[in-house]
C-alpha cells in the first residue's frame, strides 16, 4: 500500500512538473519535440534584426536623396532587418509561450527602427513646422506667456497649452532650449502612444494576441506623419487617452466575463478625464472636435450614455468657453469660412486629393502607396465588421468612423481626409487585427500566414514616411545661414524664403517680418527677368526702412521641385535674377544655401 502510495506520488509529482515545461520553454524530449527551436528562434530574430539595423545606418548617405527621399540611400540591410523584425512578430504572436515582454520589446524594435532612423541619422531637427514650434517655444520663453507682435503666429497665442508646458519643462530643467529633445519627439510620442493603445484594446478583449495584434498594425499603418514636435501630436496623443478611459468605463458586452461593478464614473477618474479634455482643447484646434465627434457617437447606444453623456458635456462645456475666450481673436476671423465649407461637403472630401498634377512621377507614386495603405487599411476594418460580429458589440467601430463625418463640415488645408484617417486609425487597427489574428485551431499557421500582408503595410508605411525626406531634412550648412541671417538682421527685418521648408528663420519672429515666395500670386510661370525684379521689390516693399533677407536653401529647392510650388523655370530664373537686381547683395553663401539682402533706396542713402 505504501509503494503504491508512493509511485502515486511519484506520478503525480512527474504530472506537475511536466504541466511547467511548457511555461519555462523547456521538454522532456528537447529538441526532438519540436518546440525548443521555435522559442530559440523567437529569443534571436529580435536582437539580430536590431543589430543588422543599427548597421545598415552607418552606410547612409544622406547627400544622395532625391525625389524618393530616405528611400534611395537606405542600404538592403535596413529592408532586411525590418522584414526579419516583422517575422520575429508574426512567430511571437503565434506561441501562446512568449510572454508579453517579448511582443512589447518587438513593438519597442518596430518603433526604433521607423520613427528613431530619422533621428539617428539627421545632423538636424527634422521638418520645418518641428522648427517652428521650437521658434514659438522660444519665443514664449522670452516673454513669459504671450508673445507680443506674432506676426503669422498669433494662433499660437490662442492654443499656447503644448508650448506652455515645454516651457514650464525647461525652466524645471534649467535647460535654454527645447531644441536638443525635439529632434527625439517622433519616437517618444509613439512610445508614449502605447500605454493607450493597449487600454483602449484592452477594454474590448483580453486575447492578447488581438491586443498586441492591433498594436503592430497602428504602428506599421500610420503613415501620416502627426508625431513631430508640434500640439498635434500632443493633443492626438490626450485624445487617444481620453477615448481609452471612457471605453474601459463603459459596459463592453463583448468581453467574454464583464466586471460586475457599477459603471458611473468615479468622481476622481472624471475629473482626471475633464482635465485630459482641457489639455486637448487648450493646445488644438482640431483635435476637440475630433474628441466631441467620437464622444456624440459613443452615446448613440443608450446603455453608453451613463459613462459618456458626462464627458461629452463636459468637452463641449470645456471647448465652448475656450473658443470664446482665449481663441475668440481666431474663432471670429475664421467663422465665415467655416460656415462656408459647409455647404461645400464634395470640396472638403477631395481638397486633399487632387494636387498631383505637377509633383514628378516618384512623389505621384509615393502619394498613391499612401493612400492606398489608408483605403486598404478601413476596408479591411469594414471587412471585420461583418467577418466578426462580436465587434459590432463595441465601441470601436464608432471610435473609427466617426471622425470622417467632419470631412463634409470643413477641408482644414486639404488635410482633413489624412486627419481622419490619422484619429480613426486606433480602432481600425484594432478592428483589422480581429480579421487577420482571429481565434483559430493554429495560431502559428494563421500567424504566419498573413505574414505577407504585414509585410506589405510597412513596406507602404516607410515608402509614405520616409518617400519626402529630401523636403524635411536639413543640413548644418542650411541652418548656418538661417543662424547667419537671425544674428545680422536689425529689429523689423523681413525674411523671404522659397517656400516653407527652411529651417531656423522663424527664430525671433516677433521682431521680424515673413514672407513666402511661393505664395506671392504675382508671381507666375510666364515672367521673364524683368517681370521678376518687379517682383522681387514688390516683395521688399513691405518692408521700406529695414533690409529684406532672402534665403534660398536645399530643402527649399527641393520642395518647390516635388511639390510644383513654383514652375521650375521661375525658379531658375529668380537664381539668376537676384544678383543682378538693384539693392541686392550676396550676404552668405555655403553648399546648401545663400542668404541675399536687400537694402530699401531710403536706408541705402542714409547709409
Amino acid at each position: 500500500m505504501g509503494d503504491r502510495a508512493t509511485v502515486t506520488g511519484d506520478l503525480a509529482r512527474s504530472r506537475a512538473m511536466a504541466s511547467l515545461l511548457p511555461r519555462t520553454g523547456m521538454s522532456r524530449t528537447g529538441a526532438a519535440g519540436g518546440r525548443l527551436p521555435g522559442r530559440r528562434a523567437i529569443h534571436l530574430v529580435l536582437p539580430t534584426a536590431i543589430v543588422l539595423w543599427l548597421l545598415a545606418l552607418r552606410h547612409v548617405n544622406l547627400r544622395g536623396m532625391d525625389d524618393l527621399g530616405l528611400l534611395q540611400v537606405l542600404p538592403v540591410l535596413f529592408w532586411v532587418a525590418l522584414a526579419l523584425l516583422t517575422l520575429g512578430f508574426c512567430l511571437s504572436l503565434g506561441d501562446r509561450r512568449t510572454g508579453n515582454g517579448w511582443l512589447l520589446a518587438y513593438v519597442l524594435g518596430l518603433i526604433g527602427m521607423i520613427h528613431a532612423t530619422p533621428s539617428l541619422l539627421y545632423p538636424e531637427l527634422r521638418y520645418s513646422w518641428a522648427w517652428k514650434h521650437v521658434a514659438v517655444v522660444d519665443a514664449m520663453l522670452r516673454h513669459n506667456g504671450d508673445v507680443r507682435n506674432p506676426t503669422g503666429f498669433d494662433i499660437y497665442n490662442q492654443w499656447p497649452g503644448f508650448f506652455q508646458l515645454n516651457v514650464l519643462f525647461l525652466r524645471a530643467t534649467g535647460l535654454e532650449s527645447c531644441l536638443g529633445y525635439a529632434q527625439w519627439a517622433q519616437p517618444f510620442f509613439n512610445v508614449a502612444l502605447l500605454g493607450p493603445l493597449l487600454l483602449l484594446y484592452r477594454s474590448v478583449t483580453r486575447d492578447r494576441r488581438l491586443i498586441w495584434g492591433g498594436v503592430w498594425i497602428y504602428y506599421i499603418c500610420s503613415w501620416v506623419g502627426q508625431d513631430y514636435f508640434a500640439p498635434q501630436a500632443f493633443a492626438f496623443l490626450l485624445c487617444v487617452t481620453a477615448i481609452a478611459l471612457v471605453l474601459r468605463q463603459l459596459p463592453t458586452s463583448a468581453l467574454p466575463h464583464p466586471e460586475p461593478h457599477d459603471r458611473s464614473w468615479p468622481r476622481g477618474r472624471l475629473i482626471a478625464v475633464l482635465l485630459i479634455v482641457a489639455g486637448v482643447a487648450s493646445s488644438h484646434q482640431l483635435t476637440p472636435i475630433m474628441l466631441i465627434t467620437a464622444l456624440a457617437a459613443l452615446s448613440l447606444p443608450r446603455r453608453n450614455r451613463r459613462v459618456t453623456v458626462p464627458v461629452l458635456a463636459g468637452a463641449l462645456a470645456i471647448t465652448a468657453v475656450w473658443d470664446s475666450t482665449v481663441a475668440r481673436p481666431y474663432m471670429a476671423k475664421n467663422i465665415a469660412g467655416m460656415l462656408r465649407a459647409l455647404i461645400t461637403p464634395d470640396a472638403n472630401v477631395t481638397s486633399g486629393l487632387h494636387r498631383l498634377g505637377t509633383s514628378p512621377p516618384a512623389q505621384v507614386f509615393v502619394a498613391w502607396v499612401d493612400r492606398s495603405l489608408t483605403a486598404a487599411v478601413l476596408l479591411l476594418a469594414a471587412i471585420a465588421l461583418l467577418r466578426v460580429p462580436w465587434t459590432r458589440r463595441t465601441g470601436l467601430p464608432l471610435v473609427a468612423f466617426s471622425p470622417f463625418l467632419l470631412l463634409a463640415a470643413n477641408a482644414y488645408g486639404g488635410e482633413m481626409i489624412f486627419r481622419a484617417y490619422l484619429f480613426a486609425l486606433p480602432a481600425a487597427a484594432f478592428l483589422v487585427a480581429t480579421l487577420l489574428f482571429g481565434r483559430t485551431g493554429r495560431p502559428r499557421l494563421r500567424t504566419l500566414a498573413v505574414y505577407p500582408v504585414l509585410l506589405a503595410m510597412v513596406g507602404s508605411l516607410v515608402f509614405a514616411y520616409y518617400g519626402k525626406e529630401a523636403i524635411y531634412s536639413f543640413t548644418p550648412q542650411e541652418l548656418a545661414a538661417a543662424r547667419y541671417a537671425v544674428a545680422t538682421a536689425p529689429s523689423g527685418s523681413q525674411f523671404v524664403s522659397l517656400g516653407g521648408s527652411s529651417p531656423g528663420i522663424d527664430m525671433h519672429y516677433d521682431d521680424h517680418l515673413g514672407t513666402q515666395i511661393d505664395l506671392q500670386r504675382f508671381i507666375t510661370d510666364r515672367q521673364q527677368p524683368g517681370d521678376l525684379q518687379a517682383a522681387l521689390l514688390k516683395i521688399t516693399g513691405k518692408s521700406t526702412i529695414k533690409p529684406t533677407f532672402v534665403i534660398l536653401n536645399k530643402a527649399a529647392l527641393a520642395d518647390n521641385r516635388l511639390n510644383g510650388l513654383l514652375p521650375t523655370q521661375t525658379v531658375s530664373r529668380l537664381q539668376a535674377v537676384l544678383p543682378r537686381t538693384s539693392g541686392f547683395t550676396l550676404a552668405y553663401r555655403n553648399r546648401d544655401a545663400v542668404v541675399y539682402r536687400y537694402d530699401p533706396p531710403v536706408r541705402r542713402q542714409l547709409s
